[in-house]
């Protein structure tokens, strides 16, 4: 794999897994409420 590639790749795994691991401690400090979503 060529440089680029590798690097697009770092960048796609850490928006994703960035991602995740934001809405979980987002939805830790602050739990949803609501019953019926």
């Amino acid at each position: 794999m060529s440089a680029s590639a590798i690097v697009m790749l770092v960048v796609a795994g850490v928006t994703v897994w960035g991602g995740l691991v934001a809405s979980i401690v987002n939805l830790r400090r602050n739990p949803d409420q609501g019953g019926d979503a």
